[in-house]
Order: structure tokens, then sequence, then C-alpha cells
């Protein structure tokens, strides 16, 4: 029987490789998957068992209950400055790695090329590949804290280019993307006629007064914009599968289509408690708690990894820092896999967010402190030994 071709090119995911090699073993501290350790807030599931008493137990428009696309339009012109019709300009989703996919399926031809700065999250090209294009990677560097330079930019664009995708703040590097940063991407994009699809998923999570800013929010940008979004890292509910997307309304439009014909509908009640949540100041409460604690422990890691001796850039967002490993003598996948044995601290090889760096690992710090100090002085034990052998 022939199998899918798209299927058969794209490799599974490192993170999960090492997530479910690290929850065979005994005694093991994961600093490798993305998900915060907090609990979801009381008040958000209160919210939840509130929705299914009410009768959120049905189907629910393919583009998503009104309620909560309005909460997210009042939130959109509060934080991010984007002005979005809640009738015709979002959509909500299952979780913020389908839409996407979706995003990108609604205006990509097959064979088109999109440009993808690198060290990349591990979803990004599949969902090109997926929704017909083709990923083209763009190396970034790490003495320019991993920021796409429209230098190289103008390397990789082509006839063919449709597209560009970026996150920020970002996973794995922790970089945040300034104002101007953007102004220049947003320019680029204008230039080559491009949409731009970009990642906020960790848009509260930021550090040392740095602030977030929307691509979609510069001047003209929100016609060639996909802003994709959720809340699984700003109310720790990975769980819960509930993101969106906003962008004007001839895309937002073809991901209805798609919803239709996926997924239907995300779960009403859920949605529900989601719309309560982002017009509850205890939600907000919450959130600037997660990120003073994310900034103590960001605070640990860095002042640790530099005393081991590994190079790294400070991260100013997220909960990843992303280390170089060049000095120790090993790539990623080594390095990795006889941590994971010899001292028994999961993280992520460099190598799965892109070839050109397999020389660095990704440690997520969403672990509580006294489990990271542990896991820090593992590393460092562990790295003190190979340097003596």
């Amino acid at each position: 029987m022939a199998l899918s071709e798209k299927l058969d090119s794209i490799p599974p995911s490192l993170i999960r490789r090492f997530f479910d090699l690290a929850s065979s073993m005994k005694d093991i501290i994961s600093l490798g998957i993305g998900e915060p350790d907090f609990d979801t807030p009381q008040h958000i599931k209160e919210y939840a068992k509130e929705g299914l008493d009410k009768g959120y137990t049905h189907y629910g428009p393919n583009i998503g209950l009104y309620m909560l696309r309005e909460a997210i339009a009042e939130k959109l012109r509060r934080d991010n400055n984007i002005d979005a019709d809640p009738e015709k300009e979002i959509i909500i989703t299952v979780g913020a790695n389908m839409p996407i996919f979706m995003g990108l399926a609604t205006f990509l031809r097959e064979g088109e090329e999109v440009l993808i700065p690198e060290p990349a999250f591990v979803s990004y090209a599949p969902a090109v590949i997926l929704a017909g294009g083709k990923p083209v990677m763009v190396p970034t560097r790490e003495e320019e804290e991993f920021k796409p330079r429209i230098e190289d930019l103008n390397k990789y664009v082509s006839e063919k280019t449709r597209a560009i995708i970026i996150n920020t703040p970002n996973n794995p590097t922790g970089t945040v993307y300034t104002r101007k940063d953007l102004e220049e991407i947003a320019d680029f994009a204008v230039e080559h006629d491009l949409m731009i699809i970009s990642d906020e998923v960790y848009e509260y999570i930021v550090y040392d007064g740095v602030k977030h800013v929307s691509i979609a929010s510069l001047n003209g940008l929100f016609e060639r914009t996909i802003t994709v979004n959720g809340f699984s890292k700003t109310f720790a509910m990975t769980g819960w599968r509930i993101g969106f997307a906003v962008a004007p309304s001839w895309v937002i439009e073809k991901m209805v289509k798609l919803h239709m014909y996926t997924v239907t509908c995300p779960v009403t009640f859920i949605q529900y408690a989601v719309a309560k949540a982002l017009r509850d100041k205890r939600s907000w409460d919450a959130v600037e708690y997660m990120r003073r604690e994310y900034q103590r422990r960001r605070d640990l890691v860095w002042r640790r990894i530099n005393e081991i001796g590994l190079p790294v850039v400070k991260p100013k967002g997220a909960f990843y820092i992303f280390p170089s490993i060049k000095n120790i003598g090993f790539k990623s996948m080594e390095f990795s896999e006889k941590l994971l044995r010899e001292a028994k601290v999961a993280v992520v090889p460099g190598i799965a967010f892109g070839k050109e760096y397999d020389q660095y690992i990704r440690i997520s710090y969403a672990v509580k402190y006294e489990k990271l100090n542990e896991a820090l002085n593992r590393i460092e034990d562990f790295v003190k030994k190979k340097d003596t052998t």
C-alpha cells in the first residue's frame, strides 16, 4: 500500500523522543518539554464547570464562540494594539499548532516556499510541508541573539517565496524581537509581497522590562499577517488545547472551512471558561505571578550555566535557554543522551531546532526552582567529569 510521501518526509519530534525516553526512566529531572509546571488557576477550572452546568456541551460555531472571540478582541486592543473584528477576523482553534498549518493552507500553493529563521520550533517546517509548501531554513547567529538579518533573508528569498514565519518571544532561544527588528522584517515582507505567520504564544512571558510587540500592530501589516496565539502558556492550560488566530477576513473565512471538515469546532465549555477568564483580574494576577517566578528561574539558570562554562545568550522571554556545548566536544544528540543516562537530566538536542545547531542544547526552566537547581548541579558534575576524561 502506498503511503503519504509528505508524512514520510517528516521525522518524529526529538522533543517528544527525549520526553518519552525520560518518562520510562527513574529519578529523571526533565528540562525538556516546554510545559508550565503550574496548575491551571482554580477559578478557570470553576468557569469550565460553570460552562458544563450552563449546557455548553454541544457543537459550537466552526469559527468559535462569539463570547470568546469578543473577549480576545478586547485583549488585542488593550495589550497588542490590534483592532480585529471578532465577527470575521478571529478564529478559535484546537491549540496554537493547528492554526499555523491552517493559516499556511489558506494561501500556500504547491511548491511555494516559506522562510523560517532558525533555530526554530519543530512544528514549523512540517506545517509548511503538510500545507504543500517547501520550508526554507534561514540560519541566525548566536552573536546577534539569534535574530534574522535582512541580508540573510535576502539570500534565501526567491520568486517562489510566499511567506515568512516568525516567533517572538522565541522557542528555543528566549530571544524577543524589538520593534525595530519587526519593522525591518515588515519592510522585507512588503518588498517581497510575503505573508507573515507570527507565533506569539509566549507574549506575556518577558523579562527585564522588555515589551512584547505584535507585528500585526505595525502600520499596514494587519492585512498580510496571521497572528497565532493561545492559552497553554499564558494561563498554564496545555492540556485544554485552546488557541486562536487573528487575520484578515479572507484568511479566517478559509480557515473556518478547514475547521469545518477537520475538527468541526473547539470544545465549547472550554471556550466559555477562557472567555470568562480573559475578563477576570485573577487571571492576569496569576499570569504576573508565573512570569515573576519564571524570571527568578531564568536568573538562576543564566548564572549557573555561565558558571559551568557554557556560552549562552541571556533569554529575554519564554522559559528556555539555548547554551552552546562547543567546548565539551560532543554533538547535541550524543551530549543529550549521555546527560540523560549518566546524570539523569533530560534536555533537547539543538539539532532538533535546525541542522546548524548541533552544538547547542535547549533547557526548559518551567520546573520548580529547587528541582531546577538540582538539575544544574547534575549538569555541572557531568560537564566537569567530561573535562577531566
